[in-house]
């Protein structure tokens, strides 16, 4: 690697607007940052080749979209993969912020630059140093590859796909009839003995068909709480428990979380969510939750993943958590945030798919391989529209089956905009699915439609409708409605009587169960509203109460 100064290199075929943007950025940056401009794009990636063998850093690249050669979109395109961590800005003019913010899904990009930016000071300057502040906190240190062995339909092998994917672990994903692939099968004991799916890490040690929790442990994540009593145990990792954790450890609670599967819960498989307060772009489901789980850890909150909570119960002062494998962690406070899981849809055959053709929700591990495929979708939520909108992107046809007259009762307006925009988007209304047959994956789907049943081809389902609460393992310690979500606060008072049991003069506060210092917050909790920014910022308003509870002890 080079000892030089990292550099940050800008391209724009205009001289004029290319020399004031090197300009502008010396002015700031030139005593840490070495600044390289280029007129034309194709000699921006020849410079970028450049300085890849001489072993030079590349922090940020600038890019303005129209040029000739290759427009800034492609061009960043290209120059990604010669520095993968290298911050990207596209240049745009007013009338271009569409393609701007198409290049958001294409190449990965960090922002956009409306120009003219003057002063620098006010529109350029404080744009550039988050840019280079992200850089500079990156692990830009490319990691060695972690490999995947599986069937193509096998359940378990989607599964530990999704499991590295949601938790943002990178992977190589290997057919087991493949080459290299049967090389590693064999080096695990032969194909009669090797267990599939087979995952190899970087450093060479092979897992045959992993738990979820030795899987954790294997690529780094924490499964094993630092101590047995917290200030704080948040349950769940969706978008209501990470906010929990941020507020929790960011105002000095000693804090936990505990997530059965991957940060960002249901949200956290939205391909793009587009009305969430700051993201005029919109922000995948992941973006989101891995920046909540970086700041989360900033403030000192522990994540456990990987690890099924079981049991809650009140031993005086305490609240203790059970695990499934026996263990138990204790605080005084708790905050409930398990989120909902998709219904199941209850059709003969579908059951003998599940993670072989069918999915409950976006499974976007899943989407590279729809291309050029028919895909079926079912539900007629938000989660249905975004995912729809999403698979339209590589499937040749987005079959969407709605049991209603329309969407408008259950889909926001611009899902529904996008939709209509998409040719390869098929609404089909009064529809729903009867059935699925196929040897050994899904491979036809039987689907009425107006009252006539139709059987089709084929190999692609993704289910969105309805969801339930993950709250069985409350048992009797936590008072719940006949659909299992919690009740808290106002709810728990009916007819004017307190719950069974409370202990204490006063009310339980608005997001508190019938178990004091024991809260609910987001989709878990019963007449909550479903929706990612209400479930933030129920996680924020429950560990405010919690601070008030604890004042009160």
């Amino acid at each position: 690697m080079s000892v030089d100064k990292p550099i940050i290199v800008t391209v724009d075929d205009d001289p004029g607007v290319s020399r004031a943007v090197a300009r502008d950025l010396r002015r700031r940056y030139g005593q840490q940052y070495r600044i390289v401009r280029a007129d034309e794009a194709l000699q921006g990636i020849d410079a970028l080749k450049e300085m890849r063998l001489r072993g030079d850093d590349v922090a940020a690249i600038l890019a303005d979209y129209r040029m000739p050669q290759l427009n800034g979109v492609q061009f960043l395109e290209q120059a990604m993969d010669l520095y993968p961590f290298a911050r990207r800005v596209l240049l745009t003019a007013y009338a271009d912020t569409d393609a701007a913010i198409q290049a958001i899904n294409v190449v990965d990009l960090d922002h956009y630059l409306l120009k003219p930016w003057d002063p620098p000071e006010e529109k350029f300057y404080p744009v550039m140093d988050g840019q280079l502040e992200a850089w500079q906190r990156a692990d830009r240190v490319e990691q060695a590859e972690l490999r995947v062995v599986g069937d193509r339909w096998s359940a378990p092998s989607y599964q530990v796909r999704d499991f590295l994917a949601r938790n943002h672990v990178p992977y190589r994903w290997m057919l087991a009839e493949d080459p290299e692939a049967a090389q590693l099968i064999t080096a695990a004991g032969g194909p009669e003995v090797c267990r599939l799916p087979l995952v190899v890490t970087a450093d060479g040690d092979a897992l045959q068909a992993p738990t979820q929790s030795s899987l954790a442990t294997a690529v780094g994540l924490s499964t094993t709480p630092a101590t047995d009593f917290y200030d704080l145990i948040v349950i769940g990792g969706g978008p209501a428990g990470l906010g929990a954790a941020v507020y929790g450890a960011s105002e000095g609670l000693n804090t936990v979380l505990v997530e059965a599967h991957a940060s960002g819960g249901q949200a956290g498989q939205s391909s793009r969510i587009e009305n969430y307060l700051g993201f005029p772009d919109g922000v995948s489901g992941q973006q989101l939750a891995d920046r909540a789980r970086r700041q989360a850890l900033k403030f000192g909150a522990e994540l456990l993943t990987a690890r099924k909570v079981t049991g809650l119960e009140p031993h005086g002062q305490a609240r203790v958590v059970s695990f499934k494998e026996g263990e138990q962690i204790a605080a005084h406070a708790v905050i409930l945030a398990t989120g909902v899981s998709y219904r199941r849809l209850d059709a003969p055959g579908l059951d003998d798919f599940v993670g072989r053709g069918v999915y409950y929700g976006a499974a976007l591990t899943e989407a590279p391989s729809c291309q050029d495929s028919e895909v079926y979708i079912v539900g007629a939520a938000n989660s249905a529209g975004q995912a729809a909108v999403y698979l339209s992107g590589f499937a040749s046809t987005v079959h969407v089956l709605v049991r209603g007259d329309g969407l408008e009762k259950s889909m926001s307006a611009y899902l529904i905009e996008q939709i209509a925009e998409k040719p390869n988007i098929r609404v089909h209304y009064r529809s729903q699915v009867t059935g699925a047959e196929g040897d050994g994956h899904l491979e036809r789907l039987r689907v009425e439609e107006d009252g006539e049943e139709r059987l089709t081809d084929a190999q692609w389902l993704f289910v969105f409708i309805g969801a339930e609460p993950y709250t069985s393992w409350l048992g009797e310690t936590v008072e719940r409605d006949a659909k299992g979500f919690v009740l808290t606060g106002p709810d728990l008072l009916a007819g004017g009587r307190r719950p069974k049991q409370w202990p204490l003069r006063r009310e339980p506060y608005f997001l508190e169960t019938n178990v004091p210092g024991v809260f609910a917050a987001g989709d878990v909790r019963s007449d909550s509203i479903k929706r990612v920014a209400s479930a933030v910022g129920e996680g924020a308003m429950a560990v405010a109460l919690v601070h008030r509870y604890l004042e009160k002890q």
